[in-house]
C-alpha cells in the first residue's frame, strides 16, 4: 500500500531508522585534520616569538658591549699627585699621659690648728719655701719645759758632782766607805743620763716646733689648698696641697712588645731619641724632648711596655694628667720618598700605586711602605722622586688605560704633603 511504501522510504527521518545515522562519521573526518593544522600554527606562533626575544637579547648584548668597549677605550678623568723626596722622619706613634716629674701631697707632720696659708693657689714655689703655718704655741711650750727640765738636772747634776768629789777624798782618807763612794758615783751617773735625755727632749720639742712651719719639699706649682686657716690638722693624715714640679715633665707611654726590640737597641747603643708630643688631633706640636728610660717588665695583660720622655716645657703646654699623642722618632732620612696616602691600593698583588707614564697610560708599580700617617705614606720603595701617581679615580683603572691626566685639587687647610711636614722637622 502507498501508506507502507512512503514509511519505508530512505531519509524518512523518523526516529529508530538506520538511515539517520548516517552524517556523523563525516564531521569528526572533518574534525580530524583541523586540530594538527592548529597545533601546528601555535608552534610556528611561539617559535618565532622566541626567536624575536632571543635576537633582540643578542642585540642588546652586543650594544652593551659596544658601549662598554667604547667607555674602555676612552680616557678615564684621573688625578694624580708627584712623588715628593724630603727630609721625613720614621717614627713610632703611642698615647702618652702627662705626668709631673716630681709631686708631693703635702701633710702636716704636726697636729694643732692651721693657723696662716702663705700661698696664691697656682703659684710657683721654690723648695724650702713656707707655704704654711700651724699653731706654735703649745710646741713653744713644749720646749720651753724642756729647756727648763735640762736646767734643773743640770744643777743636780753639778751637785752630785761636788758630793761624789767630797766622798772621793773622805774615802782616800780611809773615813768614808767604798759602799758611801759608789753611791755617789751612782747617782752623779744618773744625773748624766738625765742630762742627756733633756737634751733630746729639748731637740724633739724643738723639731716639733719647726715642723709647725710647713715649707714645700719641691720646686713647682702649688694647687689648690684642700684645707682652710682654722681647721684643726691631723700629723701624717690631712692632705693640705698638691705641689707639681712642670719644668721638666715626664710623659708616661706604651708600646708593644712587637716594637720594643728596635727602641732598647738604640737606647743600648747610646742614640738619643727624640719624642715629640702632639695634641689629641694628632696635628698640633706641643713640645719636643727625649726618651729617657723603659720599664723594667712587659706588662702580660696587654702586652706593651711602658715608656718615659722627658720635655723642658719651659712654655708650660704640658699640663698634668693631658693626654697626648708621642712620636717616637727612631731615625731621620734625609731624602725620604714621600707619597698621598690616598695613592696606595691594595689588591692581590700586594700594595701598589698607579704610575702615570709620559704617554698618558698608567702602570702598576709596587711598593714598600716605611710609615703611613694621616694624608702622607713614606715609602721604603717604588716610583722615583717627581713621577706622578693616581689619587682619585683609581678604581676605573687597569694596567696600560689611557688616561685624562688632572692635577689633584688642594685642600682648604694646605696639602696632605704640607699639613705633615712640620712633624718630618722638628726632631
Amino acid at each position: 500500500m502507498p501508506s507502507s511504501s512512503a514509511s519505508n522510504a530512505p531519509g524518512s527521518g523518523l526516529p529508530g531508522s538506520e538511515t539517520s545515522q548516517i552524517p556523523a562519521p563525516r564531521a569528526h573526518k572533518k574534525m580530524g585534520w583541523v586540530r594538527p593544522l592548529l597545533y601546528l600554527l601555535l608552534v610556528a606562533v611561539g617559535g618565532f616569538v622566541a626567536w624575536r626575544v632571543y635576537t633582540n637579547r643578542q642585540i642588546a648584548a652586543q650594544q652593551t658591549a659596544n658601549q662598554a668597549n667604547a667607555l674602555m677605550s676612552r680616557p678615564v678623568p684621573v688625578q694624580v699627585s708627584p712623588v715628593d723626596q724630603r727630609p721625613m722622619p720614621i717614627y713610632l706613634t703611642a698615647l702618652g699621659t702627662v705626668t709631673p716629674y716630681y709631686t708631693v701631697t703635702v701633710k702636716a707632720r704636726v697636729n694643732g690648728q692651721l693657723d696662716k696659708v702663705n700661698f696664691v693657689e697656682g703659684q710657683q714655689v721654690k723648695a724650702g719655701q713656707t707655704i704654711m703655718m700651724i699653731d706654735p704655741k703649745p710646741y713653744q711650750a713644749a720646749l720651753n719645759q724642756a729647756k727648763g727640765a735640762l736646767a734643773h738636772d743640770q744643777a743636780l747634776l753639778k751637785n752630785s758632782q761636788a758630793e761624789f768629789t767630797r766622798y772621793k777624798a773622805l774615802f782616800d782618807a780611809g773615813v768614808a766607805s767604798k759602799e758611801q763612794l759608789d753611791l755617789q758615783q751612782s747617782n752623779f751617773g744618773q744625773y748624766q743620763g738625765a742630762i742627756e735625755s733633756d737634751k733630746a727632749a729639748i731637740e724633739t720639742a724643738q723639731l716639733s716646733l719647726d715642723w709647725c712651719s710647713i715649707q714645700s719639699p719641691i720646686s713647682g706649682k702649688i694647687g689648690l689648698r684642700l684645707v682652710d686657716p682654722g681647721n684643726i690638722v691631723t700629723a701624717n693624715t690631712t692632705n693640705l696641697v698638691i705641689v707639681n714640679q712642670f719644668q721638666p715633665i715626664a710623659v708616661y707611654f706604651t708600646l708593644p712588645e712587637n716594637q720594643l726590640p728596635q727602641v732598647l737597641g738604640r737606647m743600648h747603643g747610646g742614640q738619643r731619641m727624640v719624642a715629640q708630643a702632639f695634641d689629641r688631633g694628632d696635628t698640633t706640636l706641643l713640645a719636643t724632648g727625649e726618651l729617657m728610660t723603659a720599664d723594667n717588665q712587659i706588662d702580660t695583660t696587654t702586652g706593651t711596655a711602658k715608656l718615659k720622655a722627658v720635655f723642658e716645657n719651659t712654655d708650660e703646654k704640658l699640663f698634668p694628667n693631658q693626654f697626648v699623642n708621642i712620636h717616637l722618632v727612631l731615625e731621620q732620612r734625609p731624602a725620604a720618598l714621600v707619597v698621598s696616602s690616598a695613592a696606595i691600593q691594595t689588591g692581590l698583588q700586594g700594595t701598589f700605586v698607579w704610575a702615570v707614564e709620559p704617554d698618558n697610560t698608567v702602570k702598576m708599580v709596587p711598593v714598600k711602605i716605611a710609615l703611613a700617617e694621616g694624608q702622607v705614606t713614606i715609602l721604603d720603595s717604588g716610583p722615583g722622586a717627581g713621577s706622578k701617581i693616581v689619587v682619585d679615580g683609581a678604581d676605573r683603572l687597569r694596567q696600560g688605560a689611557a688616561v685624562l691626566v688632572s692635577a689633584a685639587r688642594q685642600q682648604r687647610s694646605g696639602s696632605a704633603g704640607t699639613g705633615n711636614s712640620p712633624k718630618g722637622n722638628q726632631p
